[in-house]
């Protein structure tokens, strides 16, 4: 049996599964009966992993190294075998290409239909019920969206039933309906996620961070939970509650990935090459949800995730793109771009705006930090208390209440992606919302398009008033809402308190210019007459900031940015609040809101960006402690089948130490429980004569057996001749390097060659919060 080298370390391929030995019946000594021979080829399931467990990287990576060796072999012998390489290397590329199409596809569905869902409350088209409001109107020759509320098409519910659209009667009837299509879009949502699909509810975004470091949490890709979540987020969305389909469709993108992996055999049977197709995966759903294809390659590397070889940013940039075109293609927002929130102005911004930028980070920061702290309690609150029994009540009250402070409110009544453009437009000749309803200046038009600063009407302190109502009523009501049992993604309306923020900022600039124009601030660069402050600039950097603040996001969030308006102008403003409000949100607390979320759940992630600066040892976190029952092994050559049995089922470990003797507790290698299990099972189906007290040899050679023995079974292929090990006056923040950048599962603990204990990736999450003054008990699994 080959070894492979990796670094230091040789590793055995699991090439196969055998138990038997040089010796066959009446040709080995002493006539010895023919050791059973499994054979030539792996034991199905061995090399699998088993629910909520972490992979061996290691492992992964050594089985495709086999794989290549192999495949370039056997190219050279014939021109079958070669064509079969070609296919090989381009299998990647065409899966690439499936799953940016299949996104794509899907992403501008769930668009076209939300919006045609969430215009559904407000009343119908007459030409035909399934045009949304706006295409209704372009149908009835308006000739812009503007004159929509003219639109002889378009019946609002209170039309259609009292018959017209003017009086308290008609503004309760449209109220009413309002209300109770939001309770049935989300009703449905909430049912269908709890019978079909529970793992389509939420973000999805913490998972598939956990599932990319190495965790099995099998369904969560899988097909039902792809088709729930499809249908959900268009009816969550459609209900009007403060969330948004962003980081939903990252999830979408993923299961499209993994479904479409089991076309493929190499990325079906080794878990870390599906993990480079989930890393590309995510940079698809960024792409189809904002139009953003390199936001999105930078958000997988950036935000989500663990493993990101040079090979992956090219098939993720080449997927980015192919989803994007294909969204492109759809043309689900009707206005022939691909981005959402296309800005037309392109105005100067002065240095001294930096000021109010800062301003606007500092606001995001304090923000971000603000709901990471309030939404996670109350999240813990819902698994602890009884309130977590009622997912379907407590997604209706929390609908119900949304949808009556929302209708009164035009800002938040209007759904979130709308409210977003609006606040990040700036107001031209032609525009007549409450935003733009400033006093009457004579105005030369310039070749700027661009008009100058002037006092602001009744209408606009109107929309101020509205606007900081919607601020308060959505800062307060996406706490109760990100985490309930219906897809939520967190990108919109944490633009949206952002947008709202900064366009009231931006107001208040503009009349400080226009009535202050000779304060010093203003004095060198603000004429009278002149556009000095853009409010829609405004708005665009603290939605930048805001979501900054809650997820952490820098680089990939300033091009994400960027990617969503078309404003390369503004890319420094948008620089300067992202890092302002992630430097005011870390030193409130560390962790963005995906982190967040995962340490809540329990799940074994190792924080790449979170350091380990405490000077403890391996001997303090290994197992067993002083105080515990020794540690469970297994002897190379000294047990039977019964006696390993006996040891799976008296123990949960995830595998166990080989070791030459429980004497010398000399280290011979490792076996993972799972593999154990299937062996000694897979060998007493294909072989008779296995019983319990046949012999388990792990030696390479299998001695000479007394006549009249049951048939021993070698099972050295299943062990791991190198596990990591390391001794025990090792600094742990050596150890946590380890596990972080190679991935491990488990490390062995040594002393001069003698085997002292074990250290799992659970008992360094634990040893972290232990550190950290939280609580270790929170870490559920390994």
């Amino acid at each position: 049996m080959g070894l492979e080298r990796h670094g230091a370390i040789y590793f055995v391929p699991l090439t196969c599964i055998c138990a038997g030995g040089s010796y066959g019946a009446g040709d080995g000594p002493n006539g010895v009966p023919k050791l059973m021979d499994l054979l030539d080829e792996p034991v199905p399931g061995v090399g699998t992993y088993e629910d909520f467990n972490t992979i061996d990287w290691v492992r992964e990576k050594s089985k495709d190294r086999d794989r290549h060796r192999e495949i370039a072999t056997k190219s050279k012998e014939s021109v079958l075998a070669l064509m079969k390489s070609i296919s090989d290397a381009f299998s990647g590329w065409l899966l690439m290409l499936l799953v940016g199409l299949m996104s794509g596809a899907l992403a501008g569905g769930i668009d076209i239909s939300a919006h045609w869902m969430t215009d559904l409350k407000e009343g119908v088209c007459l030409n035909g019920f399934w045009f949304n409001h706006e295409h209704c109107c372009w149908n009835s020759n308006e000739t812009t969206f503007q004159e929509r509320d003219k639109c002889p098409n378009w019946k609002s519910w209170a039309e259609l039933i009292v018959g017209t659209n003017d009086g308290p009667f008609a503004y309760i009837m449209n109220y009413l309906m309002y209300v109770c299509w939001a309770l049935l879009f989300s009703f449905l949502a909430v049912s269908l996620v709890r019978a079909f699909a529970p793992y389509a509810c939420g973000s999805g975004i913490p998972e598939i961070k956990t599932i990319l470091s190495g965790f099995i949490i099998r369904g969560y890709l899988g097909k039902w939970t792809l088709v729930i979540k499809t249908i959900t987020l268009v009816l969550a969305v459609s209900s009007g509650l403060s969330l948004g389909k962003e980081g939903p469709l990252v999830h979408v993108a993923c299961c499209c990935a993994n479904i479409l992996c089991h076309l493929f055999t190499k990325y079906r049977r080794n878990e870390a090459k599906r993990r480079e197709v989930l890393s590309a995966a995510a940079a698809v759903g960024v792409s189809v949800a904002f139009g953003a294809p390199i936001g999105g390659v930078l958000f997988s590397l950036e935000e989500v995730s663990y493993y990101f070889p040079l090979k992956t940013l090219w098939r993720s940039f080449f997927a980015a793109l192919v989803a994007a075109f294909t969204l492109r293609s759809i043309n689900p927002f009707g206005n022939s771009r691909l981005v959402l929130f296309y800005v037309e102005f392109h105005s100067p911004w002065h240095l001294l705006e930096l000021i109010p930028f800062v301003l606007l980070g500092i606001f995001g920061g304090i923000w971000g930090a603000f709901f990471i702290r309030a939404n996670i309690a109350w999240c813990r609150r819902r698994k602890t208390t009884r309130l977590g029994h009622y997912p379907v009540l407590e997604v209706l009250v929390v609908t119900a209440v949304t949808a009556l402070l929302a209708f009164p409110n035009s800002y938040t009544r209007m759904s979130t992606s709308e409210l977003i453009s609006e606040l990040f437009n700036d107001c031209g000749l032609l525009d007549s919302s409450q935003l733009c309803n400033y006093a009457n200046v004579s105005v030369t038009k310039s070749s700027s398009n661009a008009l100058p600063d002037r006092p602001a009407g009744q209408d606009v302190y109107t929309a101020m008033w509205q606007l900081s109502l919607a601020l308060v009523f959505k800062m307060l009501i996406t706490v109760v809402t990100f985490g309930m049992k219906v897809p939520s993604g967190l990108f919109i309306p944490s633009m949206a308190v952002g947008a709202i923020a900064g366009r009231l900022l931006g107001v208040g600039m503009e009349q400080l210019a226009y009535y202050h124009h000779d304060w010093v601030i203003f004095r060198g660069w603000c004429s009278p007459g002149a556009d000095c402050i853009t409010p829609g600039l405004y708005a665009m950097v603290g939605a930048a900031a805001c979501l900054g603040g809650v997820t952490r996001m820098t680089v990939s969030l300033v091009v994400i940015m960027f990617e969503l308006t078309g404003g390369l102008e503004y890319i420094v403003p948008l620089m300067a609040a992202t890092m302002t409000s992630k430097w005011v949100a870390d030193a409130l607390g560390r962790e963005g809101i995906y982190e967040a979320h995962i340490r809540l759940n329990g799940y074994p992630f190792l924080e790449p960006k979170e350091e380990f600066s405490h000077k403890t040892l391996a001997m303090d976190v290994m197992r067993p402690r002083r105080s515990d029952p020794p540690l469970s092994v297994i002897t190379q050559d000294g047990m039977s089948v019964e006696d390993v049995e006996s040891l799976i089922a008296e123990t949960s470990y995830s595998g166990f130490p080989v070791v030459v003797s429980h004497e010398s507790q000399r280290l011979v290698g490792f076996v993972q429980r799972r593999d154990l299990v299937i062996s000694i099972e897979n060998a007493r189906q294909r072989q008779e004569g296995v019983v319990s007290a046949s012999r388990i040899f792990f030696t390479e050679y299998t001695p000479p057996q007394p006549p009249n023995s049951p048939p021993p079974l070698k099972l050295r292929g299943i062990m791991d001749l190198s596990p990591f090990t390391v001794t025990d006056h090792t600094a742990m923040d050596i150890v946590v390097d380890i596990f972080r950048k190679l991935g491990l599962r488990q490390c062995l603990v040594t002393h001069n060659g003698r085997l002292l204990g074990i250290i799992t990736k659970k008992d360094i999450l634990k040893h972290m919060a232990q550190m950290a003054n939280r609580d270790p008990d929170s870490i559920l699994f390994n």
